[in-house]
């Protein structure tokens, strides 16, 4: 579609969803890359500060980064949906289990091939369609829920295309961050998507729990299905040239390409080996808390929920002051003394020292975690040139549910043989060790994009 005929359509429908505000709010981004560019990087400066909360003066980021807020509340919404629902179905563990996994498992099977659909098609355009596609199966999950006529395994399949489609929408959003804020920005950009990550785990459970006590199931798969509403009128009222393209090469060979930049640029290899120095003793914490509430502190399911919501708290504070860390440590320094923090976090849990104690472990450990991984994401992003992003973030991903997958099942198995506390304690000690040994893989490079033939 050409673009005048495309904005054309655009505009009809930003109007007939009542949504003309977004156009005064899109004003400053321009309808292609040589149009109106200069006045463009103006107004872009003149929002450029040391802030944190510089990325959001952009008018078209500040819109994504509210409808990726609702959003991420409306997924935190469904999780507890989906798997209280499944108690009601089948209370089997592995059933109960199984909901999880038909959420996570699409990440470690297709992040990589979604990256190389999302390096090959308008990235504005596949967005749109993993929206509907979202928005389409959640509202048949809470129409279906509210007629009763829901089973197991349809919950599990519908599931896993909600899996489906979130991994194909967080590949193609963080492959368009960049695109949207100036380059010096995109540190605190992606640590500001971080923070409605974790504001949303901070409330949506709760918000959650208190709605499906109230209407049932249904409503929670009903709210994501809004929530995903939201960000299509976003996506719609975006003005923007296609600029994807492989230059023809074939699936395989847009594969290929990509697997052989992240194998070529050093800087790429050691980001990827200092997600899985941290993940894989970190990941202690996420696969035992169950455990630390029950066992530990004696606590209920919403002493659980209190815990991750004081962990997202912790993530959230500490997204206000990452820049500044950065700006004063390097990356690489951030990393490691986010790693030691999250270490001494952990080390605090083991003890057992009380409620109000692990509680504000929790709030380090969320601080460190975000520091750590958001210096790891946007070093990635820096990284990557625009034509590789998605390609190059899918093998981000895909790193990252490998950790967290073999992470888990180590630490299980630690647990069964040491008891839950020994294993905590390995486990600080194994992350102190390895954030030692993250400082040999730099992650710091140039302010410019390597080329494609490095």
């Amino acid at each position: 579609m050409h673009l005048p005929n495309r904005l054309a359509f655009d505009s009809a429908l930003c109007s007939l969803t009542g949504h003309q505000f977004w156009h005064n709010w899109f004003n400053l981004i321009p309808m292609s890359r040589d149009e109106d560019a200069s006045e463009t990087d103006q107004a872009r400066s003149k929002v450029d500060s040391d802030s944190p909360w510089a990325p959001l003066g952009v008018p078209i980021f500040r819109a994504f980064w509210v409808a990726s807020l609702v959003s991420n509340v409306g997924t935190w919404v469904h999780e507890v949906g989906a798997g209280w629902l499944m108690t009601l179905l089948d209370s089997s563990p592995e059933m109960v289990s199984a909901v999880r996994i038909a959420l996570s498992m699409p990440t470690m099977l297709l992040a990589i091939p979604a990256g190389v659909i999302a390096d090959r098609i308008d990235r504005r355009r596949l967005l749109i369609v993993t929206q509907l596609v979202l928005f389409s199966t959640t509202a048949t999950l809470a129409t279906m829920t509210f007629r009763g006529a829901i089973t197991s395994w349809t919950l599990l399949g519908l599931t896993f295309v909600v899996g489906l489609g979130t991994v194909l929408h967080v590949l193609t959003w963080q492959a368009t961050v960049p695109a949207l804020v100036p380059r010096g920005q995109l540190s605190r950009a992606v640590a500001l998507g971080s923070m409605s990550f974790n504001l949303a785990r901070a409330i949506g459970p709760a918000v959650g729990g208190v709605l499906i006590a109230l209407a049932g199931a249904w409503i929670a798969f009903a709210v994501n299905a809004a929530s995903f509403a939201c960000v299509f009128v976003v996506l719609i009222c975006w003005r923007r040239e296609s600029t994807e393209s492989t230059a023809g090469m074939s699936f395989l060979e847009s594969l290929r390409q990509g697997f052989g930049f992240v194998a070529r640029q050093r800087a790429m290899r050691n980001v990827l080996a200092c997600v899985l120095l941290f993940l894989l003793p970190a990941t202690a914490f996420w696969s035992l808390l169950p455990l630390v509430a029950r066992q530990q502190l004696g606590w209920d399911a919403a002493g659980f929920g209190l815990l991750v919501t004081m962990f997202g708290i912790g993530a959230v504070i500490a997204a206000r002051s990452l820049h500044r860390l950065h700006l004063r440590l390097g990356r690489d320094r951030t990393i490691a003394f986010a790693m030691i923090g999250f270490a001494a976090g952990l080390g605090i849990i083991s003890s057992t020292v009380g409620g109000p104690i692990t509680l504000l472990a929790c709030v380090v450990m969320g601080g460190s975690w975000m520091s750590t991984v958001t210096t790891l994401n946007a070093s990635a992003q820096l990284i990557l040139p625009n034509e590789l992003r998605a390609r190059g973030m899918g093998c981000y991903m895909t790193v990252m549910a490998l950790g967290m997958s073999c992470g888990s099942l180590i630490w299980g198995q630690v647990a069964g043989e040491v008891g839950l506390s020994a294993a905590q304690r390995i486990a600080a000690v194994t992350l102190v060790v390895t954030a030692a040994i993250g400082l040999a893989f730099r992650v710091e490079q140039s302010d410019e994009p390597p080329d494609l033939g490095e």
